[in-house]
């Protein structure tokens, strides 16, 4: 198959790519294309050879979610049984936005795109590409993030195309990502709001419009053999670079010296190695390799560099990644849920 990429500017849509890239949506196939969290590789949510599509192209688990993106509140009725009161006010408040909402879902959503659950993972992107495709498909796009199943998500159409290319027909190029993490996910099915993926919409956010909101354990920690996934990014590894990687968590100083230490002694068996740090402790590592995600005061920044660093060392060869933590904020926790899943857990306290 041969992939076309068409770079379209968010201010100046070019309507024709747009529609040709909608017609291939209509017609089954899958189009790359940017929201404002990560890339998204979308097909017709309503079609399931659409879905089944989907997970082909990324390697992806038939039983984990796809979610859905309408483009306004007027296409979610369809798709749902009942919308609950908590959605109306996240929705007034978070949409369009980087938050998914998890319904009980309607008889046209097809069990293909949901991994085979009665409940249904939808969001409004605010992206304008992503908006303006929604609207010229005419259709649900059901979009997991557009990386073969365990890579690092896209952030640029440059990483879509190496997933991607041959694989679909199509790659909308929007530029570089804004958050850099995939979106919040809000499960309304229960008693209470539950938050199943932690992201840019933090449970404080949550909890100032809705109240009291749980927070799924399987988001913290390793899940457990067996389960199955509500929603995407919950049981199976993902965001992983080639590299080993190992997370250090602990008071700064000790944790600059373990770094130190494992670097030391993994390079003296010959391996390549990159620390990754922040520029409060970049100074640390003088003499190493390293990638800086940003200032610790500001997570939105380290949020928005992470996929990019993982993939970055991918294509630079890098054997070792060590990695500070950066939990000490909300979004924070966000980042360390996907740090966590890259470092396939392993993860050393001082």
């Amino acid at each position: 198959m041969i992939t076309e990429m068409y770079r379209v500017d968010g201010a100046h849509l070019n309507k024709e790519k747009i529609e040709k890239a909608a017609s291939i949506l209509r017609a089954g196939g899958l189009v790359g294309f940017p929201t404002e969290t990560v890339y998204g590789l979308g097909g017709d949510g309503l079609n399931p050879d659409s879905a089944k599509a989907i997970y082909a192209a990324k390697g992806r688990p038939s039983d984990n979610p796809l979610i859905l993106h309408i483009a306004s509140r007027a296409e979610l009725a369809p798709l749902v049984a009942e919308v609950p009161a908590s959605a109306e006010k996240l929705m007034d408040e978070f949409w369009p936005g980087p938050m998914t909402l998890v319904f009980k879902k309607s008889q046209i959503v097809p069990l293909e795109t949901t991994g085979g659950l009665e409940t249904v993972a939808i969001r409004m992107p605010s992206h304008p590409v992503a908006r303006a495709l929604i609207e010229a498909a005419g259709v649900p796009i059901a979009a997991p993030s557009a990386n073969t199943s365990g890579r690092p998500s896209p952030t640029q159409a440059a990483h879509v195309w190496e997933d991607m290319q041959g694989r679909i027909p199509m790659i909308l190029d929007g530029g570089e990502v804004g958050i850099g993490l995939e979106s919040t996910i809000i499960d309304l099915t229960g008693a209470e709001p539950t938050v199943l993926r932690p992201g840019y919409i933090t449970p404080a956010m949550i909890e100032e419009i809705v109240g009291h909101t749980e927070l799924d354990l399987a988001s913290l920690g390793q899940p457990e053999p067996g389960m199955r996934p509500k929603a995407p990014g919950m049981k199976y590894r993902h965001y992983a670079p080639k590299a080993k990687m190992t997370l250090v968590d602990g008071e700064q100083s000790a944790v600059c010296q373990k770094i130190l230490e494992l670097a030391e002694s993994a390079e003296e068996n010959g391996k390549r190695v990159r620390i990754i740090c922040t520029e409060e402790t970049a100074s640390c590592f003088a003499g190493f390799d390293v990638a800086c995600a940003g200032k610790r005061s500001e997570p939105e920044e380290i949020a928005h560099n992470l996929f990019r660093i993982l993939r970055d060392s991918d294509h630079d060869g890098v054997d070792i990644l060590l990695s500070e933590t950066f939990g000490e904020t909300e979004l924070g926790q966000a980042i360390m849920n996907r740090l966590m899943k890259a470092a396939g857990y392993h993860i050393i306290y001082i």
